[in-house]
């Protein structure tokens, strides 16, 4: 197999190819066009707000489900407050988070395009229902993770549910949640040119018809605008840590 790899011809097609996405033999290459750059700039902008969107659609229903999902919140063992429905939610609750996870974004993508008309929503509604399912099973382990003494000070204290966990387990679960919430943004910035393929919009859709086409230094400045995006969300989970601390 390895020699097969290695065929005159495969070394032929990678010179090509490599050879293409340099400009070799393109007179007028795209990444020195400034026509090309507008277009790919605006397109980096739509995949930054799909991306923006996605996050913000899993965090939403990640924080709306997480309290019932973890284990120590449904055996009491946190709150020392044991209800027979705590365990059917925790179970409810787990399966859709592992139903949400286990289907990859593409095939989300490729479902919801048949409700919605192509665009950024229907991208963005794919990454949050992927991300989702990730993001509630880590904050989950985090809240399971707590120390339990302080919020059953609390609880024995009379405090109410929604003040237990908005002064007893939120501010010491948000540092791990931001991080992770930065964490998943940052795999959903480059994994938006996977939905693109199906038609979800962004640098993905361009990036897939300049493959179809052989454009080569399309798709090398498409690459490059993928890089900026990257370098954006290094620097906005870089600031946001600094900040958290």
């Amino acid at each position: 197999q390895l020699f097969e790899l290695l065929s005159d011809k495969n070394i032929e097609y990678a010179k090509k190819f490599f050879g293409g996405l340099i400009g070799l033999n393109d007179a007028n290459p795209a990444f020195f066009n400034a026509g090309s750059w507008s277009a790919a700039l605006k397109l980096t902008l739509e995949t930054l707000e799909m991306s923006i969107m996605a996050i913000g659609f899993a965090t939403i229903a990640a924080f709306l489900t997480v309290i019932p999902a973890a284990r120590n919140i449904a055996n009491g063992g946190l709150t020392s407050s044991k209800k027979w429905y705590n365990w059917i939610l925790y179970g409810i609750v787990r399966i859709i988070y592992i139903f949400s996870r286990s289907v990859p974004e593409l095939v989300w993508a490729m479902m919801i395009i048949f409700i919605f008309k192509p665009g950024l929503l229907p991208g963005a509604i794919a990454l949050a229902l992927h991300n989702f399912g990730i993001l509630g099973k880590l904050w989950a382990e985090v809240i399971e993770d707590m120390d339990p003494r302080p919020i059953r000070n609390l609880a024995s204290a009379g405090a109410s549910k929604i003040q237990i966990f908005f002064y007893g387990i939120l501010p010491s679960v948000l540092p791990r949640f931001l991080t992770y919430i930065l964490y998943r943004w940052e795999v959903i910035m480059r994994t938006t040119i996977v939905v693109g393929f199906v038609g979800a919009g962004g640098l993905g859709m361009e990036f897939k018809l300049a493959m179809s086409y052989f454009q080569y230094t399309e798709i090398t400045l498409l690459l490059l605008c993928y890089m900026i995006l990257v370098i954006i969300a290094d620097f906005a989970s870089e600031s946001t840590r600094k900040a958290v601390k």
